[in-house]
C-alpha cells in the first residue's frame, strides 16, 4: 500500500506546493479534495492547472485520488450542501454535475477512484423514498464513471444517510457494485462502533479502492493526530496488508492545516514506522 495524505489538510497551500511538501515527506499518493484553490472544476483555467498537477505527480512518482468532500464550493453559506440528498432536484443535480466533473478529472490524472458520500439527509422522508432519491441521483454518476473507465469509492460517514458499513451493504444492492466500491475510513468505524475494523477490512476486501485514516474516538466525530484517539493501528494495518491492499492509505486530518507540514510529517513517520515493524 502507498501512503498518502488528504489535500483538505493543506488549507493553504495551493496545490503544487501541497504535492511538492508530501513528495519531500515521502508520502507515495495524495487525495486531491477539489476545492476552490485545488482544480476547480468550474476555473477558466483548468486545462492548465491540470496539466500542471499531472506534470508534478509524474516528477515525484505520485499517485492519486480525487476526493469530493469541499466544504463550500457549491454553496458558500451551508457546509458540504448540495449534495445526493438535498430535497431539491435542482440542486442535487449541481451535486451530480459536480462528480461528473471529477470523474473527468479523474481520467485525466489517472486517479485510482473518485470518493464520494450521500450527504446529511434534511427533510423529513420515508427510508424508503429517501433510498430511492439517493439511488436516482447517484446512478448516473456511476453510469458516467463507466464511461470514463473510473472507479468510484463511496464512503460511509457518520451523520450522513448512509453512514455505516450495513447502510453501505443496502445501497450496493441497489446501484452497480462493479463500479461502486468502498472508500473506507477506519476513524469512522471506530466512531460509530463497528469494530473489530480488522473485520470490516476483511469483510469488504473486494470492494475497498480507498482508505483514509486519522485517530478517533467513539461517538466523536472528530479526525485527530495519531495517538490522540483511541485506535489501534497495527492490527488494522495487518489486516489491509493480509488482504493485499495496494491502494493509497491516506492520512485525513481536515482541521490541521494551520499546522499541515507539522502534521504530515508526523502522521508519515507514525505510519512508516509502523509498516516498517508489522
Amino acid at each position: 500500500m502507498r501512503l498518502g495524505y488528504n489535500t483538505n489538510g493543506f488549507a493553504h497551500h495551493d496545490l503544487i506546493s501541497a504535492i511538492d511538501v508530501l513528495a519531500e515527506i515521502g508520502y507515495k499518493s495524495v487525495a486531491i479534495t477539489l476545492d476552490h484553490g485545488a482544480l476547480n472544476p468550474y476555473s477558466d483555467h483548468l486545462t492548465d492547472d491540470l496539466a500542471r498537477v499531472a506534470e508534478r505527480l509524474a516528477r515525484h512518482n505520485m499517485r492519486s485520488v480525487i476526493e469530493t468532500g469541499a466544504r463550500f464550493l457549491l454553496d458558500a453559506r451551508v457546509k458540504h450542501e448540495p449534495t445526493l440528498m438535498t430535497a431539491d432536484a435542482e440542486a442535487r443535480q449541481r451535486r451530480v454535475g459536480f462528480l461528473r466533473h471529477a470523474i473527468e478529472i479523474a481520467a485525466a490524472l489517472d486517479s485510482d477512484c473518485v470518493s464520494v458520500w450521500s450527504g446529511i439527509l434534511r427533510d423529513e422522508i420515508s427510508d424508503a423514498a429517501a433510498f430511492e432519491r439517493l439511488v436516482s441521483a447517484l446512478s448516473p454518476v456511476v453510469e458516467h464513471a463507466k464511461a470514463f473507465g473510473v472507479v468510484i469509492g463511496f464512503e460511509p460517514e457518520p451523520g450522513m444517510f448512509i453512514d455505516t458499513m450495513e447502510r453501505y451493504a443496502e445501497l450496493i444492492r441497489e446501484v452497480d457494485s462493479a463500479t461502486l466500491k468502498l472508500t473506507l475510513d477506519v476513524g469512522h468505524l471506530h466512531c460509530l462502533g463497528e469494530g473489530p475494523i480488522a473485520e470490516q477490512i476483511d469483510r469488504w476486501r473486494d470492494h475497498i479502492v480507498n482508505v483514509h485514516i486519522e485517530d478517533m474516538r467513539r461517538g466523536v466525530h472528530e479526525h485527530l493526530m495519531f495517538g490522540e484517539g483511541e485506535i489501534e493501528f497495527p492490527p488494522l494495518l495487518d489486516a489491509l496488508r493480509q488482504i493485499g491492499y495496494q491502494g493509497g492509505l491516506h492520512v485525513e486530518l481536515s482541521r490541521h492545516s494551520h499546522m499541515a507540514p507539522e502534521a504530515a510529517a508526523r502522521s508519515f513517520e507514525f505510519l512508516a514506522g509502523l509498516l516498517a515493524v508489522s
